[in-house]
């Protein structure tokens, strides 16, 4: 995968800053503060920003463009363990408890981040209590996902998985449970833990019988539907493993 990037550039705004969640009710003094540290760095889709086993230096803030965030074996297979989008930061663990990367974080597509040393993080973290709650809500977020996670891998068939994945990616929109990302069936099985042609065969037949429909490059859910059990397999439909 591509390792390069093109050079930092200093000097995200502050308006920049007031629409990151992270950085939510931090006044704008301490907002000034933060502008002079970070700087922004772009990458191009396929790069690696951060890989599994490599010190912990930094901070990123994914202002546009997707990542996903993955381990894998020496054979090459991958766990997708989640994917980020716009709004979304990541390496925060590593700067807190200074362990090395847990897991690779590589761009799907090209992407404009915003980087913070670790100096600066835990700087920034000491002056702000509203920095350092929201870094709190988050990794608790996190641990609720992944406890969420690990319960659907053990109890729900590959259509319950498939199901439950595409709800949590959903966002309101108007009304309705729109999945804006570009979400594809080889990342759902990476995420779910089951084969593509699997996933494919459950996606086909969920569309089909009305839990969701593609409109313009998006997926609707019909969230009543799909939010219950799609119901008992039928004969005709393959079985989950």
């Amino acid at each position: 995968m591509n390792t390069q990037v093109e050079q930092p550039r200093r000097g995200p705004s502050l308006t920049l800053l007031h629409s990151i969640p992270m950085f939510a009710g931090v006044p704008d003094s301490q907002l000034e503060q933060i502008a002079k540290v970070a700087f922004h760095r772009r990458v191009p889709r396929q790069t690696t920003i951060v890989r599994a086993g490599d010190s912990t230096d930094s901070l990123y803030v994914l202002i546009s463009g997707g990542a996903k965030v993955l381990n894998s074996d020496e054979e090459g297979r991958e766990v997708i363990l989640t994917l980020l989008g716009p709004g979304e930061f990541f390496g925060e663990m590593g700067l807190i408890d200074g362990s090395p990367r847990s897991a690779d974080v590589v761009a799907t597509e090209t992407c404009e981040l915003l980087v913070i040393t670790k100096n600066d993080f835990k700087r920034c973290l000491a002056e702000n209590f509203d920095l350092c709650l929201n870094i709190m809500k988050s990794l608790v977020q996190r641990l609720r996902e992944a406890d969420r996670n690990i319960e659907s891998l053990a109890l729900l068939d590959v259509y319950g998985r498939v199901a439950k994945l595409l709800i949590d990616f959903s966002e309101d929109e108007r009304g309705q449970r729109v999945i804006r990302r570009r979400l594809t069936k080889q990342d759902i099985a990476k995420m779910i833990g089951a084969s593509r042609e699997m996933v494919s065969r459950v996606m086909k037949d969920l569309e089909n019988r009305g839990y969701f429909r593609v409109e313009e490059g998006r997926i609707v859910i019909i969230e009543k539907r799909l939010a219950a059990n799609p119901g008992p397999v039928p004969a005709s439909r393959p079985q989950p493993t």
